[in-house]
């Protein structure tokens, strides 16, 4: 398993290894062991499955607050993602920037995104499905969000405004100077 720092040093891609032959492929995705060599010391506690029909749907910009705050390794299983992790940290150098890479099935990636930043994805093919481990259970009462499209964000979507697919929830987040930051 290769672990690559991307320019906020923090949010990592993770790179497991893949086996294959005319059977098919063997993976070990995750490892708590590797990882903690890695100084990447988490104790996941649930996983998510996300399966997007359409290319273009947007899931995002979102987080939890504490102490219900979430740690998240995501991966792609079948098709392609555009990830984008934003820096909520207050007192970060990094403080509202954000970081995006393309993670698919075929290259076999994955993001970990440190508690601290909200995230999101939009999918890049059809019937895409993501799963992703997380280190805290899902709070309806701490979740919060900010809208995806924020220009003060700049974040460059691969698709128009006009193509994205979103929940009703996601269509009203806030945006990035409308939050309070309890990171």
């Amino acid at each position: 398993m290769e672990i690559v720092e991307l320019a906020i040093p923090d949010v990592k891609i993770v790179k497991p290894k893949k086996f294959g032959d005319h059977r098919g492929f063997f993976s070990e995705t995750y490892n708590k062991s590797v990882l903690e060599q890695a100084g990447i010391d988490l104790d996941f506690v649930q996983d998510n499955h996300s399966l997007s029909a359409e290319r273009g749907t947007i899931r995002g910009l979102h987080f939890q607050i504490p102490p219900f705050a979430q740690d998240k390794l995501v991966r792609v299983v079948k098709g392609a993602i555009f990830d984008v992790a934003v820096d909520l940290r207050r007192h970060s150098p990094t403080f509202g920037k954000h970081i995006s890479a393309t993670l698919s099935a075929d290259d076999w990636n994955q993001i970990l995104v440190p508690i601290g930043f909200a995230h999101g994805f939009c999918t890049l093919e059809p019937d895409t499905e993501v799963i992703y481990k997380v280190t805290n259970y899902y709070s309806p009462e701490n979740d919060y969000g900010i809208l995806w499209n924020d220009p003060e964000l700049a974040i460059e979507w691969p698709i128009n405004i006009e193509e994205a697919v979103l929940s009703d929830k996601d269509k009203r987040q806030p945006t990035f100077s409308e939050l309070e930051y309890p990171f």
